[in-house]
């Protein structure tokens, strides 16, 4: 590897102004300014870097503008910000800094030793949390393991809760041409943008961008994959438990309330305005509630209370959020871009149901007997486990499914997994993997996750899966020596890679029976 000198000198010789060396750090120049980096075990790190300008006051639930422009070299040492929430103590990311409505900036790790002009694949992440939490600093999202298999890593962070996903009537009078409401997935498609005219700058090929994201990260993505706004921004996508058929909300539009669906964006937006004691829908209410406290506007919305009719999350705007993604995809729409799709083992679900004759009821009368011998063969009669299970696979394992078929259909390059690896030192907890345990296996984070009780085998499956998901980013194709084969799905054969506690291994879905009750039951309308 190239010493930092050797780095200069060629960077120098080839008249190349993106590497520098300045104060024991890296110098960058991006089109703010230029950044200095903290180099650490042969990684290049970036963080903190504004992608655009702060959205507060009058910028609050606007569409992200351009970031203010500095002089002099800029400190990249530290994270900034994550954007403004309550965070929750179960997390399975807990931030790493103070959250603040300040907050959209992003950061690059990179080779340390890799030239200026690399043209190295580029890996884009996008965070979980319901889009009521999450950010980019938490230590198990860190891009350093990624960059030293030769990749260069962004994350960054999206507006979330009501500062990301937010209507009200007078917002739509202040900008009737849009968009509206969606201004987390705006700034994802800022921050995207950002790479298209900047990466590179620190080694990365603009046109090799893989998005990659988790649980409202996966949403994102799908978002993304099926939004004129994101054309041309990224070239393959990666989906892990982001489900696939619907948004969160499904049916809900920023205005106007679709018969049968939830109230419009606008509707919440009001009894939110309402509860924290502004009213009217004319500029004068806006302006007021704009200069609420960042506080007033969180309202202890999170994870555990995100479930309110004051909050709105995604909603159809015509813009950005076109239409649900599972529409789009089953009409032979979306990027025709290379994928990777898949859940976990003991992914998230959530049953309401009071019986086991509710937990049945999506099936109909008709697949009522077969579902009872999928889903409960040993006739326990738990609603609980069962309901949960049933819940699971209809939000995050049977859509994963679903959007390999339809990439199966259009032609597309799908690779399918599940994620069933429970580290050694949980699994007399649990009997499978829960919903994002597969995040520092994917990021080569497992020690930051599990500390002292890491085992041989937990960094082995670590190592495994990320190789696959930088070999895909590198080419479109996750297969490697040295790695288990992993087979392009197609619906007929319906192979998956399973990461098993015993190694990752490719075969037709187990599940078959379970997944096709519940795509009988999608296509029937009754979930």
């Amino acid at each position: 590897m190239m010493g930092k000198a050797g780095l200069l000198g060629a960077a120098m010789a080839l008249g190349l102004a993106g590497a520098a060396q300045a104060q024991g750090g890296e110098v960058v120049k991006v089109e703010s300014g230029q950044l200095q980096g903290v180099v650490q075990d042969g990684v290049l790190a970036f963080k903190g870097v504004p992608f655009a300008a702060p959205p507060v006051g009058d910028l609050r639930w606007r569409p992200p503008q351009p970031a203010a422009k500095w002089s002099g070299i800029r400190s990249a040492a530290a994270y900034g910000h994550d954007c403004a929430q309550k965070p929750f103590p179960s997390d399975a990311a807990p931030l790493g800094t103070e959250p603040a409505e300040d907050c959209l900036v992003l950061n690059v790790w990179r080779p340390a030793g890799a030239p200026a002009n690399a043209k190295l694949p580029v890996m884009v992440w996008i965070y979980g949390g319901g889009f009521v939490n999450g950010g980019s600093s938490p230590e198990v999202y860190s891009g350093h393991q990624f960059a030293k298999q030769g990749v260069v890593v962004v994350s960054f962070n999206y507006r979330v809760g009501r500062f990301g996903f937010f209507a009200h009537p007078a917002l739509s009078k202040e900008n009737p041409g849009g968009p509206l409401g969606n201004y987390g997935f705006m700034d994802q498609i800022a921050a995207l943008n950002w790479v298209q005219r900047n990466i590179g700058a620190f080694g990365g090929d603009p046109g090799n961008v893989t998005i990659f994201g988790e649980s409202a990260g996966g949403f994102s993505i799908h978002t993304l994959m099926t939004t004129p706004a994101a054309k041309g921004l990224f070239h393959k996508a990666i989906v892990e438990s982001g489900g696939g058929r619907g948004n969160i909300n499904p049916g809900r539009r920023v205005s106007g309330q679709a018969p049968g669906g939830p109230p419009s964006g606008e509707q919440v937006g009001l009894a939110f305005a309402k509860g924290v004691g502004v009213e009217g829908e004319d500029a004068s209410a806006l302006a007021a509630l704009r200069k609420l406290p960042a506080e007033t506007i969180v309202s202890g919305l999170n994870m555990m209370t995100m479930f309110t009719p004051t909050y709105a999350g995604p909603m159809v705007d015509g813009q950005i959020v076109v239409d649900e993604p599972g529409k789009i995809y089953a009409a032979g729409g979306g990027a025709n871009v290379p994928l990777i799709v898949g859940a976990n083992s003991m992914d998230i679900g959530f049953s309401m149901a009071k019986s086991m004759d509710e937990v049945f009821a999506p099936f109909g009368a008709e697949r009522r007997t077969a579902a009872e011998a999928a889903f409960d063969p040993d006739k326990s009669g738990d609603v609980r486990k069962v309901g949960t299970l049933v819940a699971s696979d209809t939000m995050m394992v049977e859509p994963a499914r679903f959007v390999a078929k339809a990439w199966a259909k259009a032609g597309r390059p799908v690779y399918a997994y599940r994620f069933s690896y429970v580290a050694d030192s949980m699994r007399k907890e649990w009997p499978g993997a829960p919903h994002a345990t597969e995040i520092p296996y994917v990021f080569d984070t497992v020690k930051a996750k599990y500390g002292e009780a890491l085992s041989g085998s937990d960094a082995a499956m670590a190592q495994l899966i990320s190789a696959y998901w930088v070999a895909f980013a590198k080419s479109g194709d996750p297969n490697g020596a040295g790695r288990p084969n992993w087979p392009r799905y197609e619906a007929k054969g319906d192979q998956i890679l399973d990461f098993a506690n015993d190694g990752a291994k490719a075969g037709p879905d187990p599940w078959k029976a379970r997944l096709d009750l519940v795509e009988q039951a999608a296509d029937a309308g009754k979930p």
